[in-house]
């Protein structure tokens, strides 16, 4: 049994990306609440030979692109070596990570040599009194750092901007000159209402925004790799990118090629729904590979058609942490 995999709705799914940690070492406002304590049990987390061989199982099946997410992978023991092992496993033809950056200036080079391709990078904002009020620490520098780290061996960098209103709203212009002067994707996305924390942030669309950035800068459409949800704009000489992820004012479900393996072996089939299927038990009951894509077909034969935040926002209560982003 090998070939793509295809869901009910026609779209082709090669796209999955894997959360090693629910922990992070920031909290930022739209993503987990104060004091919040649920995580995965470590005695639930995938081991990194379970994660290989869940992998394994997608390549046969067309996916080629993976992507490491968290909360923030960085903080996961042995994620270099992970990273490297994935890397290698025929079929897999991109390695992402997303990352908030706090420890990315130590791991940037031995990232990029365990064939770590591209880097998405949180940052809300350059000012560092609306970081710490954003994140709960005063950490700004060492994500600074951090960026420069990665520019310095190579990666290809997206700064993902979640614009919130009465935050950081106003800074869209100072980011996007930032991340154009050093040569950074800049992705601005709209807050998704993914549990209390999601909900009560508030949202921007962000179409007028895109217009007011079109007309400030000249840009014009663009399609960059990576098999994400954005829609791009570039520079009219092609050298500067500016992405949107609009998942209230336009949504991109009718496109979505992805799934999502959380740390605790639940592959979540759409970020705002609560479809999913236990890959875990059939991981230490001894399944077999054979086993595992039946069990991942029919999981995508369940994947809904779209998402509602729009018609019916309260009904995710998932913290956007423990789906893996």
């Amino acid at each position: 049994m090998t070939g793509s995999l295809i869901d009910s709705f026609g779209r082709q799914i090669d796209y999955l990306r894997i959360s090693v940690t629910d922990r992070c070492d920031l909290r930022c406002s739209y993503c987990l609440p104060q004091g919040f304590d649920g995580y995965a049990e470590p005695l639930h987390w995938l081991t990194p030979d379970e994660i290989a061989r869940v992998v394994r199982v997608f390549a046969r099946l067309g996916v080629g692109r993976v992507r490491l997410t968290g909360g923030e992978p960085l903080l996961r023991r042995n994620l270099v070596q992970l990273a490297a092992n994935l890397s290698s496993i025929p079929g897999i033809a991109e390695l992402t990570l997303s990352s908030n950056g706090t420890r990315l200036a130590g791991l940037a080079a031995p990232l990029r040599q365990a064939g770590v391709s591209r880097l998405n990078i949180s940052l809300d904002t350059l000012d560092p009194a609306v970081f710490s009020r954003i994140t709960g620490r005063d950490v700004l520098g060492e994500v600074l750092r951090g960026i420069e780290a990665a520019q310095a061996v190579g990666f290809p960098i997206r700064i993902n901007m979640v614009v919130l209103p009465g935050v950081n709203a106003g800074e869209i212009l100072a980011m996007a000159e930032y991340c154009r002067d050093r040569g950074l994707t800049l992705r601005l996305i709209e807050t998704m209402p993914m549990g209390e924390t999601g909900r009560s942030s508030g949202a921007i669309e962000l179409q007028a925004v895109r217009q007011e950035l079109v007309e400030r800068f000249g840009l014009v459409p663009a399609v960059l790799p990576g098999g994400g949800p954005a829609r791009y704009l570039q520079s009219p000489d092609g050298r500067w990118n500016i992405g949107f992820i609009t998942p209230l004012s336009q949504h991109f479900c009718a496109a979505c090629n992805r799934v999502r393996l959380a740390v605790d072996g639940a592959l979540h089939l759409c970020l705002g729904q609560d479809d999913r299927v236990e890959l875990r038990p059939l991981l230490r009951s001894g399944a077999g590979e054979d086993e595992l894509e039946t069990a991942i077909r029919v999981a995508i034969d369940r994947k809904p058609e779209r998402h509602e935040f729009h018609e019916a926002p309260q009904k995710l209560v998932r913290f956007m942490a423990a789906t893996g982003g």
